[in-house]
Formats: C-alpha cells, structure tokens, sequence
C-alpha cells in the first residue's frame, strides 16, 4: 500500500483497516435500499425505528457515515473539510452524541477521481456498511455515485459541490446538495455586472466538467439575450491539467476587461498569479469554491489577488468586522479545542463548522426513527434552520419538492487582509 493512499484519524471505538484516507469518529440515524425511481423518502417515510429495522451503521450508541475525500490529487485543499468535519463530530461525541449514539465518520481518500470515488463509496456501503454518505466532494465523483447511492436507497446528503443537478427529487429522491448552485451564484455576477459595468466584455476561464459548465448555463441566465454580446470568449481546462497559464494569456489577448473564473484551489491560484504578472486588470470574478486565504490566495499572493470579487453565504474568518461577532466567536473556540492543526482563517474549515451542524440537526431530528427513509425526509424538512456561521439574513429551508438548503449570497471583495462584503443578500434568478 503506497504511503499516499493510506492515512487515518480515529476518535471511535476502534481503527479501521481501510485504503485511502481514514477519519473514524461516532452519533446516530439510518435505513436499507432500493431504486432511484422508487418511493419518494422525502414525501413520507414508513420505515420503522432503526431499533427494530437493522439500519446499517446504526447502533444503540453509534451512526456510522461515509465520505469520499481528495485527501490528495489536484484538489488536496478541500481534504480540510473532512478533517474538520471529524473535529466537529468529535466535539459533539464528546457531548455525549445524538440521543445517545456517538457518530463514527469513516472519510476516505478518492484523490479527487471519479472511478476512485465509485471504488470508495461502495466500500463505505458494501464493506463499512454506513449508513449514509455525507458531504463528499466534488461534482464529477459524485455524478459516478449518485445512481448507485440511489438505486440502494442509500442517502447522499449534503454534497460538497454547488452543481444544480443535486435539486432533483424527481429523479434522484437519495440525494441532497447544500450550497448555493453555481449557476446562482454566475447569475448573481451576471445582475451586479449588468449593473456596475455596462458594456462590459467578459472572459470565462471553466473547468471542463459539470462544475465549470454550470457558471456558463448561470451566465446565459442571467444576461439572457445580451449573453453573446457580454461573454466574448471562454476558455477550459482539465483537472489534470499541469497548468493554465496558456488559457489566462489567450483570454487577456481578446481585450476582455471582465473574468469569471470557475475553478477549484489549485487552478484559482494559477489564474491569480499569471493574470497579475502578464499585467492584466480585469474585474475578477473568482468561483466562491477557490478563495480560501489558505488554500488560494496565501499561495498565489494577497497582493495579487486584490480586487477579486466573489458571492459568499459564509461568514470570513479572517474579516476584523467578525472578531466580536457571537457566530464567529463559537467557531474560533472549537477550532482551537478540536483542529489546533487547521488554519482557522480557512473558509474551508467554516464549511465544515456549517455542514456538521446542519448534520446535526437532521440527525437530532429524526428522534428515535433512524431508518435512511426518515433521514431523507428530514433533510427535506428544513425550515428557517441557522448556523452561526452563515451570515445575517441566509438561512437553510428544504422540502419535499426543494433539495437546495442554501440558495443565498452576499458579493464581497478582498482588500488584501480580508473580504469586505458589500451590498444586500441575493438570490439568483
């Protein structure tokens, strides 16, 4: 077993002995499986008391959960979220759990691969037997699973991507996205450009995948007819690709003075850094996903990266407005206690602060009933539900027939410390 593939946190009962990355922690909630076109769990669930149903991964004290994560490859970044997710499991264990049970978090290393992810999740499934995979990152490995999640009634909450295709309960009853769609957040661009900069010409730099192509479909949207007269030239890359240097030359060379660029961590920080040493100033627009201070902006300078606007639903760490904010104040205190290693400006951490507690009510939620039907359902049932990180004014709401909690935004700008935010709480269109 290569050194690379094998990696563990424990704070459960025992180790597991599983390739790829390892986070084991313990809580409860859970139920078995069927196909995607089957009965709507959201709609009502009939399932009995886990007690009685042998929910797999549930216990009288533990719910045991998955997660595939790109602990490495070209989005190693984002593997922060699944070691704070574990510190936020921890710290609820260490209250004494969900009505008793102890959640075991098994998160294991997909290298941000989609037949990777696929080779995991059924190992979380078929051998871990959890019962239920949470916040799993990336939109393409999560399109390689979301069909077979389905198709065993197995849920698929709260990915960790913003791709709109994780708001259909029609055809995929199993799964539930979390964050604001990407294509929300491209039409919030598009209404303050149309707005600030009339006549503007706009580049586009995407990932060539279902990730990148949503700001493209969230542009179209929100520019309508005067798409094709705004976006003058778009530009791919490969998440495999070395660099994307020659792309951000291309683009300059069109004479656009607007970018979008919708990319994850390692991309964002290249496109900074080339489009300030080529001299470039541009209106920059920079996908919410890849501005952590951290992972993104640190890397590719804070002075390169002045300027740069992006939507957020998240409060910023790193913002001196939020040092006496209560929110904030909850979250520096247990990333002190239960991540001491994790960069506590990482918005990447505050994500997982986010997606723990929105877990948690679920979870809490589902009472005595931890069948996987029920879980769903309650997923489906969030009504005005807070998290101290969000900022003022969004809030989580979901039903039978609305999988996108968070659908919010408020546009903010580094000053070179910080992101300022500026103007009101938005939706798309």
């Amino acid at each position: 077993m290569s050194k690379r593939n094998w990696f563990m946190f424990t704070t459960g009962p025992r180790l597991a002995a599983l390739t790829g990355v390892c986070l084991i922690l313990a809580a409860g909630c859970s139920k078995k499986a069927d196909d995607q076109g089957g009965s709507k769990p959201a709609t009502g669930a009939t399932d009995k008391p886990a007690a009685d149903t042998g929910t797999p991964g549930v216990t009288p004290t533990e719910i045991k959960i998955g997660q595939s994560m790109p602990y490495s490859g070209p989005a190693s970044a984002y593997g922060t979220i699944g070691k704070a997710e574990a510190g936020y499991f921890k710290m609820i264990n260490d209250k004494g759990g969900i009505n008793g049970r102890k959640i075991n978090l098994v998160s294991l290393d997909d290298g941000y691969n989609p037949a990777k992810a696929v080779e995991q999740t059924k190992k979380l499934v078929e051998n871990e037997n959890v019962a239920f995979v949470f916040n799993s990152v990336g939109t393409a490995n999560n399109i390689a699973v979301q069909k077979y999640l389905n198709e065993k009634k197995v849920p698929q909450l709260f990915v960790a991507t913003g791709a709109d295709r994780w708001g259909d309960p029609e055809h995929f009853p199993w799964t539930i996205g979390w964050q604001p769609s990407y294509r929300i957040e491209s039409q919030i661009y598009a209404k303050y450009l149309m707005k600030e900069k009339p006549g503007a010409k706009m580049c586009v730099l995407y990932q060539n995948d279902d990730f990148g192509k949503d700001y493209l479909k969230g542009l179209q949207e929100g520019f309508g007819d005067q798409f094709d007269k705004v976006v003058i030239k778009t530009a791919s890359y490969e998440a495999t690709d070395p660099t994307i240097d020659s792309q951000i030359v291309t683009l300059q060379g069109t004479g656009c003075d607007t970018l979008l660029v919708a990319a994850i961590p390692k991309f964002a920080a290249q496109a900074i850094r080339k489009v300030a040493d080529i001299g470039w100033k541009p209106m920059f627009f920079m996908s919410n996903v890849a501005v952590s201070l951290t992972a993104v902006l640190k890397p590719a300078g804070t002075d390169k990266s002045v300027g740069i606007i992006t939507g957020a639903y998240a409060k910023d760490p790193s913002d001196p407005a939020m040092a006496s904010d209560a929110g904030m104040n909850e979250f520096r205190a247990w990333a002190k206690q239960y991540i001491p290693d994790i960069d506590p400006t990482d918005v990447n951490a505050v994500y997982a602060f986010a997606l723990g507690g929105t877990l948690v009510q679920v979870l809490t939620a589902c009472g005595s009933d931890l069948s996987r039907a029920n879980i769903m359902k309650q997923a489906a049932s969030l009504q005005h539900a807070k998290s101290p990180v969000l900022i003022e004014g969004i809030e989580m709401n979901t039903s039978a027939t609305d999988f996108r909690p968070v659908q919010q935004m408020q546009l903010r700008k580094f000053n070179g410390t910080n992101f300022e935010p500026f103007g009101e709480v938005l939706a798309g269109s």
